[in-house]
């Protein structure tokens, strides 16, 4: 009996009498091998051989994991193993190998879900909404100390910190040329907070993005073009933001050069609320009577500093202002931001009653 009889001697066939009977034995053996080989495969591709590295889906419950200064997407990776937000570090790391933007992972707490398969924790990082609970976002048109509020409590920190460091704000990276002096300079943006910030850094990194955007719109070289200093073109723009809305910042801004060249009193209520610590733009005629020198009813040309930290567009306003002779505006319609400008006195007064329907109306 030959080997292959012997391998196949338990077959109730029995022996055939062609030669080549063994031989197509072992083809439907090797075939038999083989269909098992693809089914395994098969089953092996659809996870059924091995356990994945990857939890499906977008995630159940909420977890706060918190990403510090310098980590890698490794060591982020890890984070987010450790709180059972990815099933493994490499889920996390290749789904971030094939997004270009998961470089812009910053520092700060992320709100996100347990066990997410990677590319959706890394969507959700790159969600701004994940860092809503570690950001400070200061809207355009704030004074110092609504500035201030708003970052001890984005930050936790007590408000007598930042009031220390504004007591001596020479320890804040402000240009020369602001002397010293603060208001306008903290910057409206929103800025990621990790946690071990203090009120200096703070401030000093408000103060830093408002060096940022003077330099990418060339502030200093342009006002001189125009025959103003920086602080003067900051100080119209903070009008311009506590006036209007900013589809009519160019126009207000050319309001206020033309007065200033007419030497004539800017007669806005922004400046006057500032020197009485109010929000209201309708100021009674006693208030109106206060003596300030931001009463700009009673002193001609700009207040001494601006009344408010300005956008880059009130500032790029401020720099080139809508070509127009008006002298006066009126917002109509507080509600909508409504404003219409005129050139003459006359044509104000009607603006003014036109406000006045709209008052009564209310």
């Amino acid at each position: 009996m030959t080997f292959i009889n012997e391998v196949l001697s338990d077959d109730p066939l029995p022996p055939s009498r062609n030669a080549n009977s063994w031989s197509k034995r072992v083809v439907v053996g090797a075939g038999l091998i083989a269909a098992f080989a693809i089914i395994y495969g098969i089953y092996s591709l659809l996870g059924g051989g091995s356990e994945s590295n990857d939890y499906v889906g977008s995630g159940t419950s909420e977890v706060s994991i918190t990403v510090t200064r310098g980590e890698s997407l490794t060591e982020i990776g890890n984070t987010l193993q450790a709180a059972d937000v990815v099933k493994s570090v490499e889920s996390f790391t290749s789904a971030a190998a094939n997004n270009e933007d998961s470089a812009t992972i910053g520092p700060g707490t992320y709100t996100l879900k347990s066990q997410m398969s990677g590319e959706s924790a890394l969507a959700l990082m790159l969600d701004p909404a994940s860092r809503a609970a570690s950001r400070l976002v200061l809207p355009e048109g704030l004074r110092l100390d609504e500035t201030v509020a708003l970052s001890a409590s984005a930050t936790g920190l007590p408000l007598a910190d930042f009031e220390q460091v504004l007591e001596n704000p020479d320890a804040l990276p402000l240009p020369g040329w602001a002397q010293s002096r603060p208001e306008g300079f903290l910057f409206p943006a929103t800025y990621d907070l990790v946690g071990d910030e203090n009120a200096e850094s703070i401030l000093s990194a408000l103060v830093k993005r408002f060096n940022q955007s003077a330099s990418s719109i060339n502030l200093e070289t342009r006002a001189a073009q125009m025959g103003r200093s920086p602080y003067e073109i900051l100080t119209v723009a903070s009008l311009l933001e506590g006036e209007v809305i900013p589809e009519d910042f160019a126009k207000v801004a050319a309001v206020v050069y033309n007065r200033l060249e007419a030497d004539m009193p800017l007669q806005f209520d922004s400046t006057v609320s500032y020197a009485l610590g109010l929000d209201e733009l309708e100021l009674s005629a006693d208030q109106l009577d206060t003596e300030s020198p931001y009463n700009t009813y009673k002193v001609t040309g700009l207040p001494p500093t601006p009344i408010n930290s300005p956008g880059e567009s009130a500032l790029e306003a401020a720099l080139a202002p809508a070509k127009g002779k008006w002298l006066y505006f009126v917002t109509v319609n507080p509600d909508t931001g409504e404003t219409k400008f005129a050139k003459t006195y006359k044509k104000f007064l009607k603006l003014k009653a036109e406000y006045r329907a709209y008052l009564d109306a209310r």
